[in-house]
């Protein structure tokens, strides 16, 4: 009898219906749900416009390949351009977020005939071979995956940058805000300054969005609160919430050509229909904003609770770092009062709810916290 390839831990939790913010399981206990499988659901589960959009889609076509036109891919571009404020930038559709990022390294190497690449401490950018390769976790990159083209300079450092950017760099990667690293925000100044160097350079400047990026925090990317306009910004998670969808959006001084870049899957009929309604729900519904507004009242609740060793995150993108492991207070979220949270590291809480979270529903979760948190500190005292 055959098994799945166990590379999960796994809750012995199996959710079967959801709506909104929240879940439930085969027992019919339910869940709130903050952390949005990854920070996948943007607009929440099941949203009514989301789920017509496909259902509508899978009974008209569901698939054939970029060997013929896909008027889906040009409206699901419009409106990308228009609601995130690079209507000049033109977008090449993938499947995930790390098949995103290496295309935007491919395309880097491509234009610039170099090979080096620049990377951060602390990075996550997929785990395929490309993106493996500037991830900054050896655990995960197999002796296949040749990364001896890659430096990595401390993130959020502009010391480094002098040195550690040089004319011999095809490309520079990272996060606007780092997701696996800790919710670690890259500082304007420290995205200013790569911009400079980049420049100064000719090596381009990759902002991979996709987890910080589509709205999570207030703007539709994290590093648009810095000024800077990246040369490639990688997308997927909250893109299609839950369908599988990425993207790369490409600055105009790149030029395309027949086989540059190609994908089986990539900007399929349904994924660009879910990526649509999505953005369609986040402009009707102003999810923005409500990123900003119900971030900010997060935010000031866990301030007031207190506890923590430091609070990090802007928007709904959110790392509660505690001076002790953060395993039994997640746990106690979950299991006592049947909440869904994220880690990072070992002492990280991480908050990656759907934009359309309420101010009912954070309420619910900081009495929660309080509770969890007041019976976690006598423990560790």
């Amino acid at each position: 009898m055959s098994h799945l390839f166990d590379v999960y831990p796994l809750y012995d939790i199996e959710p079967v219906k959801a709506e909104g913010c929240y879940l439930w399981d085969t027992k019919g206990t339910q869940y709130l749900d903050l952390y949005g499988g990854h920070a996948v659901i943007s607009v929440g589960h099941c949203h009514p416009y989301y789920v017509d959009m496909l259902s509508k889609q899978l009974h008209a076509i569901n698939f054939y390949s970029n060997s013929v036109k896909i008027s889906l891919q040009e409206e699901l571009a419009e409106k990308l351009g228009e609601l995130s404020g690079y209507p000049d930038y033109k977008l090449f559709l993938v499947n995930s977020g790390a098949e995103a990022n290496e295309n935007a390294l491919k395309l880097a190497s491509f234009h610039t005939g170099r090979s080096k690449v620049v990377a951060f401490t602390k990075a996550f950018h997929g785990r395929t071979a490309g993106a493996v390769a500037v991830t900054d976790n050896p655990s995960i990159v197999a002796p296949v995956n040749y990364n001896k083209h890659v430096t990595f300079l401390p993130f959020n450092d502009l010391d480094a940058l002098e040195d550690g950017i040089t004319d011999e760099v095809c490309a520079v990667i990272v996060e606007g805000i780092q997701g696996v690293g800790g919710i670690q925000v890259s500082s304007d100044e420290f995205l200013q300054a790569l911009r400079r160097k980049c420049d100064q350079t000719g090596a381009v400047l990759i902002l991979d969005s996709v987890q910080c990026g589509y709205g999570r925090t207030g703007k539709f990317f994290s590093h648009q609160f810095s000024g800077i306009h990246p040369d490639l910004m990688t997308m997927a998670k909250g893109m299609g919430n839950g369908f599988p969808i990425g993207g790369v959006l490409i600055s105009p001084a790149f030029k395309a050509s027949y086989g540059l870049l190609g994908t089986t899957f990539g900007g399929n009929h349904m994924a660009c229909a879910a990526g649509i309604a999505v953005l369609d729900i986040m402009k009707n519904e102003n999810l923005l904003d409500n990123a900003t507004k119900i971030g900010d009242y997060l935010m000031a609740g866990i301030k007031e609770i207190g506890g923590y060793k430091e609070l990090r995150g802007r928007g709904l993108m959110i790392g509660i770092e505690y001076g002790f492991p953060v395993k039994d207070l997640r746990n106690k979220l979950l299991f006592e009062h049947k909440m869904f949270t994220g880690v990072a590291g070992a002492n990280t809480i991480r908050l990656l709810p759907s934009l359309a979270l309420r101010k009912e529903e954070v309420d619910i979760f900081l009495e929660a916290l309080r509770v969890c948190l007041s019976a976690e500190l006598k423990e560790v005292i």
